[in-house]
C-alpha cells in the first residue's frame, strides 16, 4: 500500500529575515515511520536539524488542554536529545499554518514536555507601509527549556582547543552535560566573531563540540555573543543554537548579574535570542521569530 505523503516546511528560526538564522525542516507525520527513514530524510535535507511532529490525542493528551505533539530532532547523522531552533521552527509552522487553535503548544520530547507560546506583535514592515498606514502582523514564540549546567573542565588540552579555534585566546573552559560539549570563554565578542574554526581539529577535541562565547561589545545592544560548532553531529557550524543557550543563559546571568539577556549568535547567518532565566525553577525562556521559506511534500 502506498505511503501517505508527508507535508514539510523549511523554516528559518531566530530571525525575521529569510535566509538568516538557523534553518530547520519540519515534517508532519500522519503515520509511524521507522528510524532509518527519519535519519535518511534528515540526511537528504542536510541542514542543521530536521524534526518530526506527530499529533497526540486520547490518553496521550488527557492531562493537558493544550494541543500536544511528539517531537523528535535529527541532525544529518544522528538523533539529538534537545534542539531549540527546530522547536521554534516546529511551533512557527503549526501556528502560521493554522494547524492549532491555541497560543500554547506542548511538545513531548526526549527532554520532557517543552512548551511554545505565541505572542502577537505588530510592526511596520517598511517605510512605505508606515506612510500608507499599513502594518505587518507578526509574532514571537517563547520556548520554555531546561537549564543545562556547566562544570569545571580541568584539562591539559587548552592549547589544542585554542588551536582548534585558530589560536584564539582562551579565558576559561567548562563542560556542558547535555550534550557533552566544551564551553569556551573568549576575551570578547569580537574574538568570537573572528574565530576561524579548524573542524578536523575540533573533531579531535573532547566532547561532541564547542560552544564559544564572549561578552558583547559596548554599544552593540547585546549582552553576549556566541558561536557553536558540532562537526561530530554533521554540523560544522550551527548557525543559531537554542540548546546551547540553555547553558549560556545561566553562565552570563551569573556573570552579568541579570536574568534578562539579549544574545547574538555571530555565525555567518547570525541570529537573535531574547532570554529570561527563571532561577527558581531552573528554566530558560527564550523568545525568537521565524520565517517559513519553503513547503512541500515528501512522496516516499
Amino acid at each position: 500500500m502506498a505511503r501517505l505523503p508527508v507535508k514539510y516546511y523549511v523554516v528559518d528560526a531566530f530571525t525575521d529575515s529569510a535566509f538568516k538564522g538557523n534553518p530547520a525542516a519540519v515534517c508532519l507525520l500522519e503515520e509511524e515511520r521507522d528510524e532509518n527513514w527519519l535519519q535518511a530524510v534528515a540526511a537528504e535535507f542536510n541542514i542543521a536539524e530536521t524534526c518530526y511532529l506527530t499529533r497526540l490525542s486520547g490518553s496521550d493528551s488527557l492531562d493537558s488542554s493544550n494541543p500536544r505533539f511528539r517531537l523528535r530532532w535529527f541532525t544529518p547523522v544522528a538523533e539529538v536529545e534537545l534542539c531549540g531552533h527546530a522547536t521554534l521552527a516546529a511551533a512557527h509552522a503549526l501556528f502560521s499554518s493554522g494547524s492549532v487553535n491555541s497560543n500554547i503548544i506542548e511538545f513531548v520530547t526526549l527532554s520532557g514536555i517543552l512548551t511554545a507560546k505565541k505572542f502577537q506583535e505588530t510592526t511596520a514592515s517598511n517605510s512605505s507601509d508606515i506612510q500608507n498606514g499599513e502594518s505587518q502582523d507578526c509574532f514571537l514564540i517563547e520556548l520554555d527549556f531546561p537549564t543545562i549546567p556547566t562544570i569545571d573542565f580541568n584539562s591539559e588540552e587548552v592549547s589544542s582547543i585554542s588551536n582548534a579555534l585558530n589560536g584564539a585566546s582562551v579565558i576559561d573552559i567548562k563542560k556542558t552535560t547535555t550534550p557533552d560539549a566544551l564551553f569556551v570563554v573568549l576575551p570578547s565578542g569580537e574574538s568570537v566573531v573572528e574565530i576561524q574554526p579548524e573542524f578536523d581539529a575540533i573533531r579531535k577535541c573532547p566532547g561532541m563540540g564547542i560552544i564559544a562565547t564572549g561578552a558583547a561589545p559596548s554599544g552593540s545592544g547585546f549582552d553576549f555573543y556566541s558561536r557553536v560548532f558540532w562537526p561530530k553531529f554533521g554540523i560544522n557550524e550551527d548557525p543559531v543554537c537554542g540548546s546551547a543557550h540553555c547553558a549560556l543563559a545561566p553562565y552570563w546571568s551569573k556573570k552579568l548579574g541579570k536574568c534578562d539577556l539579549l544574545a547574538y549568535q555571530a555565525s555567518p547567518r547570525s541570529g537573535v535570542l531574547y532570554i529570561h532565566l527563571d532561577e527558581q525553577n531552573q528554566r530558560v525562556l527564550m523568545r525568537g521569530k521565524a520565517v517559513t521559506i519553503m513547503e512541500g511534500s515528501l512522496l516516499v
